[in-house]
């Protein structure tokens, strides 16, 4: 059973969806594309975690821009964008209807295009991946996480925003696509042609696993955060617990996040109690999420991470990890600590807004920061249907370290 899913949006979101509306003032005195900037330029207003919005007078921004002549939808986008664009924050932006209508149903559905997590690198705004998806066709052409996205089809990715990238990545089914990578370990950038092909949304890949030495051990590889998976989670571990296993690897490489609710519904079918997550919003007000005495099992837990653990998948890792539920094993993680709300704007186009960051139960925050494993074991390339086998390490050294952990409690 594989299960996956695409989302080339690189998101923790809020799942906070609100109308659009906002602007009150003098309706009648302006235009309808003056209202729909004034739309936007409120709500970031009000729900924007810098309330200094990087140093500027906000105010003096929206007057600028509503002088502008906004002729056309397209003159109103691109005013907004450039508003956006003031704040320096990749993640707050703009979705045009098709754009945002593609990341709701990146949540629930099915896409077709390359299959490719994807983000503006905050230091150098290049286009990086974040994780290629399961089964996609980025997966089968060896692009890797933190490889660098130069061109496509020939033009050059400085000249796209994140989601026009995303789009060109986008397409029907058996056409195709050139993508110019630039990887770690080598120089020079090399082309791959990608046939688009249809990616499922399903987040769980679950498998019984058996050892000589180990027993039944439960790997249960998680994708992404969307609304379908703790269901999907907790009806693994359930079956397992069924099965007899006797503990567990919840692999959380290359998953880029998602749902912020879908990672703490996740976290507490590991946890009985303890503090989730912290987050901080622009009145410094510190709110957590805990876990609520629904632990599902107490079956020991290592959690393998990579560079592609990003998001939803760290507020996870580092709830397990400073709970003290599981050990990590793997890579330092991506390093993402802000989270995003969706907001709806009048004429079916939306806003990514980021509207608070968040600390671990340690308060450590991992904003570029990442989270450290437990047990370092660095990633060689490895083709996917060698996942969990003889040349995946650090598959194998979960095993190790979960088998030692079972024989020194029986032990005892």
């Amino acid at each position: 059973m594989k299960k996956r899913f695409i989302r080339i949006i690189f998101l923790l979101i809020l799942p906070v969806i609100l109308s659009g509306g906002f602007w009150t003032s003098s309706a009648s005195a302006l235009t309808e594309e003056q209202s729909l900037l004034g739309e936007a330029w409120r709500i970031v207003n009000l729900a924007y975690v810098d309330d200094s919005f990087n140093h500027q007078n906000w105010w003096f921004v929206r007057q600028k821009l509503i002088k502008k002549p906004l002729e056309n939808r397209d003159d109103t986008y691109n005013a907004i964008q450039e508003m956006l664009a003031s704040l320096e924050d990749p993640f707050t932006r703009l979705l045009k209807p098709e754009q945002y209508n593609n990341l709701q149903v990146n949540t629930s559905g099915e896409l077709t295009g390359v299959g490719l997590q994807i983000a503006l690198d905050p230091q150098t705004g290049e286009l990086i991946v974040i994780s290629p998806l399961e089964s996609s066709p980025a997966e089968a052409a060896g692009i890797q996480p933190r490889d660098r996205v130069l061109k496509i089809d020939g033009q050059s990715t400085s000249e796209f925003t994140l989601d026009e990238a995303a789009n060109r990545m986008r397409g029907p089914v058996g056409s195709s696509v050139v993508l110019t990578i630039l990887t770690e370990s080598n120089d020079q950038p090399q082309e791959i042609k990608l046939i688009r092909d249809t990616i499922e949304i399903n987040p769980v890949y679950a498998e019984l696993k058996y050892g000589p030495e180990t027993g039944k051990i439960g790997y249960i590889r998680l994708s992404q955060f969307n609304a379908n998976a703790a269901t999907e989670v907790s009806q693994a571990v359930e079956s397992f617990e069924q099965q007899g296993v006797i503990g567990y690897v919840l692999d959380l490489r290359n998953n880029p996040g998602g749902l912020l609710q879908a990672g703490i519904e996740i976290a507490r079918l590991w946890l009985d109690d303890g503090t989730i997550v912290y987050t901080v919003n622009r009145q410094r007000f510190l709110g957590s999420f805990s876990a609520e005495g629904l632990a599902i099992t107490d079956s020991p837990l290592v959690v393998l991470t990579n560079q592609g653990t990003a998001s939803a998948s760290e507020i996870l890792a580092g709830a397990l990890q400073d709970n003290g539920r599981a050990l990590l094993v793997g890579e330092k993680t991506f390093g993402k600590g802000l989270i995003q709300s969706l907001f709806d704007l009048s004429d079916g186009s939306g806003l990514a807004v980021t509207v608070a960051k968040y600390e671990t139960p340690n308060h450590t925050d991992i904003n570029k920061q990442g989270i450290m494993p437990d047990v370092v074991v660095e990633e060689d390339p490895i083709w996917p249907y060698q996942i969990t086998t003889e040349a995946d390490k650090q598959y194998q050294a979960a095993v190790e370290i979960l088998t030692s952990e079972i024989a020194l409690a029986n032990a005892a």
